[in-house]
């Protein structure tokens, strides 16, 4: 077995995909955090949702910023994305670090485009793209198209799968990536919100994986990116302030402290068993002791 050096970010990212200037900072900031992982031995860096952009509603709205409505996508710089997203992808390439990140794709006119996150390798390939699945109510009916499949991929032998922000309310997709046999989620979000963190720490918990949280870095300081292992105690957490940062975990599957251990080597399989029908040949039937509930 291995350990992989994990480093997850809080990032500042653009709002309004045609604003080149916002854009290209939102960029430029991944890309100096990746290489600041690098320095660091990290084999793979977690970015936000929306890393490159995470558009507005208000921005997109075709009705102006007053009213929410159907997202103009005529607005947006296609072809700046695609090269802020290439450049990144380049720069993992030379760093020889994986790199995960949130942006949008589009999609051939009417369809509206994916919110998606981008998993590349340390090659500098496009391994993966996970399109989210479940979106809000405003993401359903105004902006984006859902995705339908989950997204697995592997570095160094760690099995890693993904999802995003308003997805942490829906734990099937969490048992879903338990049964994927993941050893890890990145849980990658635009929220301010406390409890979604607690949520995905909670899943690190029933689950026994590890959980990445990251968040943008202007919600740093209501709860910071962070990295939850297997049990549920975070063991690395980005500074809770409002500012860019990261946080490394060495996620090591062959030697784990001991509470890692017991969530993985214990309760990960015996919920599994306790799941599979374990329970089915241990129940009392036709006793009829076993029916009587009118007497201790």
């Amino acid at each position: 077995m291995t350990t992989v050096r994990w480093a997850v970010a809080q990032s500042r990212m653009a709002e309004d995909p045609g604003d080149a200037e916002a854009v290209r900072a939102a960029g430029a900031e991944v890309r100096a955090l990746m290489r600041e992982a690098a320095a660091g031995g990290a084999r793979l860096v977690q970015f936000p949702e929306g890393a490159i952009v995470y558009p507005s509603k208000h921005v997109m709205s075709s009705s102006g910023p007053g009213t929410v409505s159907d997202a103009d996508w005529e607005r947006a710089d296609w072809d700046l994305l695609r090269q802020e997203a290439e450049s990144i992808a380049r720069l993992a390439g030379e760093l020889r670090i994986w790199v995960a990140f949130g942006s949008i794709h589009p999609l051939t006119p009417p369809h509206r485009p994916h919110n998606s996150y981008f998993v590349v390798s340390d090659c500098g390939e496009l391994v993966g793209r996970y399109d989210k699945r479940f979106l809000s109510n405003t993401e359903l009916t105004w902006m984006y198209s859902p995705g339908t499949k989950p997204l697995v991929f592997e570095v160094d032998g760690v099995r890693f799968g993904v999802a995003l922000c308003i997805e942490a309310n829906f734990p099937h997709l969490f048992e879903e990536y338990e049964r994927l046999d993941v050893h890890a989620v990145l849980l990658s979000v635009m929220v301010d919100d406390a409890m979604r963190a607690e949520i995905g720490r909670s899943y690190a918990a029933l689950f026994g994986y590890w959980v990445g949280y990251s968040v943008p870095a202007q919600y740093g300081s209501t709860v910071p990116s962070g990295i939850a292992a297997p049990g549920g105690r975070w063991v690395a957490r980005c500074p809770a302030q409002d500012r860019s940062a990261l946080a490394f975990v060495d996620l090591d599957l062959s030697a784990p402290d001991d509470d890692v251990r017991i969530a993985v080597d214990l309760a990960r399989p015996w919920r599994r068993r306790a799941k599979d029908g374990l329970y089915a040949s241990r129940q009392v039937a036709g006793d009829p002791r076993s029916q009587d509930v009118s007497a201790f």
